[in-house]
């Protein structure tokens, strides 16, 4: 787990080495450990490690394999990576290092650009090949993402050249970005809870390597992308029985959690939120591990507002568990003067703006978790997944097209009232004024439509939990799982997104996830496992109140961020929309039930913080 940055030159100029130190530079929270650069001709990487695998320095990197003419920056684990290493030395192949990171190397210097579709596990890396260079040919710059992006990779490019990075600021750091707003970007933040699928961000400059996907660049500008895998919501030709499918879910998830702890020469502990999903991880681990260490986090409620199943904490079940399996268990109660006051320091965090309730939910834990292991597991995606989310079964007894079922319970405003939030300058022409929009002013909607037709999906359901799986969740919650606790040097690993287990789950009969309210697959296994007062509770939302029931100083503090100089000035929101939220901002909530005043709060306060360069923003005044 790391950070990596570099750049490749088109134009026969040297890379700025000046520019890559100062992406590396910030990018130093994700990788305490060891920081390195590497140069060759029009290449330069920066790395800053997080020592996981091999601590020795044999696996820092940049790594180079002299031999084999192979320079790499790897930001990731590779979880099968002993039983590729164990194959590549029966090849012939000689390591020199004991990590994962070399067995990349060996693994695309023996395979080529089909490498990743052996790797299992989450990674974005880079590979400068001089072998061609070497020859008198052209170099070429190999970049991969994993299967469902839970490592990030974010790209710059001109004519001149092509910087990439692990988050998004380190890439303003490195200078010359386009910071211009995207318009089609904004549609989609606006419409999919702060959620911009790959290849945009809300930034015209700014690009991401889609998941699942590699991209090759030689020094002349030309560039080849692959999708290397896709997919398939079909039902088996063989049907399965109920009991099969229990068998093969138990079986592949007890793999992705042993895979997961056994890659690591650190402890690894567990998020454990009280929630199914958290709870089983402790319970199938418990046996194996000794002194099993597990993390809750709760928050301070509002006085007067009660929020049924969205407790703002689950000590009650967390406590449960960490007594029935004696695990070091360490809980922490964070009160609302501390969200408001570190608020500033997890938006100067965030690599894209992201509003969920849980992004600072896991800024103010991983603080605290980071002290104690470098390594957790999570749960997160197994709602996903396995169908554990209330608006799912409400979408499939709607009626209409695939996209109006999915919008009318999904969509945070509909295309009318974000034309009535966003100022005219910033809406998307009705004829394609930018070169790879379509002629339509609701380009969400054209591309969830898009999304849901693509063929390999027997139902909508399987439409929607593909979308989910393989596009949505790329931004959130996998974006806040890599994101937050990487600002403290933490590493989240989350089983329920092993992409063979996925796989089985996709293909699934969607009444065998749903039944008895949503994810049985997952509580079948539990039982005799877990207690069954953690199976059968309902299902917790687990908000930040304070950021929900929009009240006191954070009220004041987002009207003073979306009354400030910088926001009026930008001219991206209507004033009379942003008067009528303020004025009842608990009037306004997203199909969801997200504060949209807090929505529009966030959008402007990252900008002022990555955009504008302020520090802390107009909101660090009021906080």
């Amino acid at each position: 787990m790391c950070g990596i940055c570099g750049e490749l030159r088109f134009d026969g100029a040297p890379p700025d080495r000046r520019a890559v130190e100062r992406m590396s530079e910030k990018l130093a929270r994700r990788g305490p450990d060891h920081a390195g650069t590497f140069a060759d001709g029009p290449l330069a990487f920066g790395h800053r490690r997080l020592a996981i695998i091999d601590l020795s320095p044999s696996a820092d990197q940049p790594m180079v394999d002299a031999a084999l003419q192979l320079a790499l920056v790897f930001n990731g684990t590779i979880y099968n990576y002993l039983e590729l290493r164990t194959e590549l030395m029966a090849m012939g192949y000689v390591f020199f290092s004991e990590g994962d990171s070399e067995v990349i190397l060996k693994a695309y210097h023996a395979w080529g650009e089909t490498c990743v579709q052996r790797f299992h596990g989450m990674f974005a890396f880079a590979i400068w090949d001089m072998r061609g260079a070497q020859e008198g040919r052209l170099g070429s710059l190999f970049l991969a993402r994993d299967r469902f992006g839970i490592k990030p990779m974010y790209l710059t490019q001109d004519a001149q050249r092509l910087r990439f990075a692990s988050s998004l600021p380190a890439l303003l750091a490195g200078g010359g970005v386009d910071t211009q707003l995207d318009p089609v970007a904004l549609h989609h933040h606006f419409t999919l809870h702060t959620v911009v699928p790959a290849p945009r961000t809300v930034l015209r400059g700014v690009r991401k390597l889609p998941p699942a996907t590699t991209m090759t660049l030689r020094t002349d500008g030309s560039v080849t992308q692959r999708v290397y895998w896709t997919l398939d919501a079909t039902r088996p030709a063989q049907p399965l029985t109920e009991t099969e499918w229990l068998d093969a879910t138990r079986k592949l998830l007890v793999r992705a959690i042993e895979r997961r702890r056994l890659a690591a020469d650190v402890p690894v502990g567990v998020l454990l939120s009280g929630g199914l999903d958290s709870s089983l991880l402790v319970g199938l681990l418990a046996d194996h591990v000794d002194n099993l260490l597990t993390f809750s986090i709760g928050f301070e409620g509002i006085p007067g507002v009660s929020v049924g199943a969205e407790k703002a904490d689950e000590f009650e079940f967390s406590d449960l568990i960490a007594a029935q399996f004696k695990t070091r268990h360490h809980k922490h109660l964070i009160p609302n003067s501390e969200v408001l006051a570190r608020l500033p320091e997890a938006v100067a965090a965030m690599t894209e703006p992201m509003m969920s309730h849980d992004v600072i939910a896991f800024y103010l834990l991983s603080e605290r978790v980071s002290k104690e292991v470098k390594v957790v597991l999570a749960g997160q995606g197994a709602d996903e997944v396995f169908g554990g989310y209330f608006w799912y079964p409400l979408m499939d007894a709607e009626t209409g097209t695939a996209v109006e079922r999915f919008s009318r319970h999904y969509f945070d405003r509909d295309h009318a009232e974000y034309v009535e939030m966003i100022a005219p300058a910033w809406q998307v022409p009705e004829v394609a004024e930018v070169p790879d929009v379509p002629a339509a002013t609701d380009v969400t909607t054209e591309l969830v439509a898009r999304e849901l037709a693509k063929p390999q999906a027997d139902t909508f359901l399987d439409q929607v939990w593909r979308f989910d799986t393989t596009t949505l969740i790329v931004d959130d919650p996998v974006k806040r799982v890599d994101n937050m606790p990487m600002a403290w040097g933490l590493e989240v690993r989350v089983p329920f997104l092993d992409h063979e287990l996925v796989e089985l789950a996709a293909r699934m009969p969607p009444e065998l996830k749903l039944k008895e309210g949503g994810k049985y697959p997952l509580k079948a296994i539990s039982r005799g496992v877990i207690p069954d007062a953690v199976i059968d509770r309902p299902k917790g939302y687990f908000p930040v109140p304070a950021l929900k029931h929009v009240r006191g100083p954070f009220l004041e503090l987002m009207r003073s961020i979306l009354m400030s100089d910088a926001c009026v000035q930008r001219g991206l929101y209507q004033r009379a929309y942003v008067d009528k939220l303020l004025a009842d901002p608990e009037a306004h909530f997203t199909r969801i039930q997200g504060s949209k005043l807090w929505h529009l709060a966030l959008l402007e306060w990252w900008l002022q913080v990555h955009v504008d360069g302020e520090p802390g923003g107009a909101g660090a005044v009021g906080a």
